[in-house]
């Protein structure tokens, strides 16, 4: 099943296969394989899966296994990297951390299971540094909806650079029959059609906001242009502290809300983030944040409010709420929102957030799964709970007089008992 893939010339490949068809051994031995083949001095190469945890537990022991015969040392188990002979590496990685992997090149790049990962890595992090080297990469894992990993299948079917392969469990028939067949009656039809049949259509289990955002996508509440120059903006803040802050820009037209932007970035100071702010081309009307921003920070002695509005900005905290509650308040709220399409990164996180997994008692727990996508997610529950703060309540008419000719019999006895009661 893998061996076209092996023997491919070009020099992008994105892989669907289901699960269990051995993709990630066969990722390994195809990264062994380009190794020894490859005449550049000083290869690199790297094979990356989502946390690193992860990549460790799913493919540092194949790497060890399937390299051992030509390695030029131990594998360096504190790092991660086997050497093979002629000073050849490969390194384990996790997407969770980016920044480990700046300022060095690669020769050729795995990303497993790209679809939990941030769809940016990709274009901010691995492309450019294969730029260089001319480097090669693979894409490979199981759908989860028609998100990054999607997207980059679509362009490996016309692009003549890219090698595309699908693997559905019907066709392969590594897994036997009596086994998938067990499978189907223990899963929904959702589930299998996703992790066996590599369906992008498939809804992703346990989604918060899927249905929602699958109905804005169908009702056209997803467009173009969406920036209103006469409208102030208001920013939602995910404030991380040593890791990503998200920022969604959004204004208020009646009883719509309409998000004109998203800007996510990771490790930066909020010196930063008012420079983004800052060389847009919005007039700003406040900034909503956690009620953590008002913690003073040990190194500066000062909480992130006093430093954003030192900054010019305009910190404004969100309401004390719970975090379901917030997830619940937003759903409430999307047949109300518009959003951009420039916010995609943003809108693919909202897509496949999701809630966490227990594998062992094998149901969803009443927390949300801490991801690439919890940050976007997050200062998007900041922004419905602002926009609840900020609606005005809506205002109790009073009903018109009735005759007595214009009531009904329950009308008139509720009059007559409120009257009765009013005389006490």
């Amino acid at each position: 099943m893998f061996l076209p893939f092996h023997d491919r010339k070009e020099r992008f490949a994105v892989g669907v296969a289901h699960r269990r068809c051995g993709k990630t051994v066969s990722a390994i031995n195809d990264k062994i394989r380009r190794a020894v083949l490859s005449d550049k001095e000083m290869y690199r190469a790297a094979y990356i899966a989502p946390f690193l945890k992860q990549a460790k537990d799913v493919a540092w022991e194949y790497l060890k296994k399937y390299s051992y015969p030509i390695l030029a040392k131990p594998p360096n188990e504190s790092e991660l990297y086997v050497e093979l002979i002629g000073g050849k590496r490969i390194k384990i990685y996790g997407a969770d951390n980016p920044d480990a992997l700046r300022g060095a090149y690669l020769d050729d790049a795995t990303l497993d299971e790209y679809a939990d990962m941030h769809p940016n890595i990709w274009g901010s992090v691995i492309r450019p540094m294969l730029a260089d080297r001319r480097g090669s990469a693979t894409f490979i894992g199981t759908p989860k909806g028609r998100n990054a990993f999607y997207d980059m299948y679509q362009r490996a079917l016309t692009d003549p650079d890219w090698f595309p392969f699908m693997l559905p469990a019907s066709q392969t028939r590594i897994l036997p029959q009596e086994e998938l067949d067990a499978a189907r009656r223990e899963m929904t039809p959702e589930q299998y059609e996703q992790e066996f049949e590599c369906s992008f259509d498939a809804a992703i289990m346990g989604a918060y906001f899927g249905k929602e955002m699958a109905e804005a996508d169908r009702q056209g509440r997803i467009v173009d242009d969406l920036y209103d120059p006469g409208l102030p903006v208001y920013t939602a803040w995910d404030l991380g502290i040593g890791d990503s802050t998200a920022i969604w820009f959004w204004q208020a037209s009646g009883p719509e809300v309409r998000v004109i932007d998203f800007y996510e970035a990771n490790g930066e100071s909020i010196e930063h983030y008012a420079k983004v702010l800052r060389a847009k081309p919005y007039t700003y009307a406040s900034d909503f944040v956690p009620h953590d921003a008002k913690v003073r920070e040990l190194g500066t002695g000062r909480t992130r409010i006093e430093t954003m509005e030192s900054l010019r900005l305009k910190p404004k905290l969100v309401p004390m709420h719970k975090i379901m509650d917030g997830i619940n308040g937003l759903r409430v709220l999307f047949p109300r929102i518009w959003w951009d399409r420039k916010c995609g990164v943003g809108l693919e996180a909202l897509r496949q957030y999701r809630a966490d997994y227990d594998d062992k008692k094998r149901v969803f727990r009443d927390t949300p799964l801490h991801d690439w996508t919890s940050h976007a997610a997050d200062a998007a529950r900041y922004m419905g709970m602002a926009y609840r703060e900020m609606a005005p309540a809506p205002v109790a008419h009073a009903k018109p007089l009735q005759g007595v000719m214009d009531m009904s019999f329950d009308e008139l006895i509720a009059a007559h008992s409120a009257r009765e009661s009013s005389r006490i």
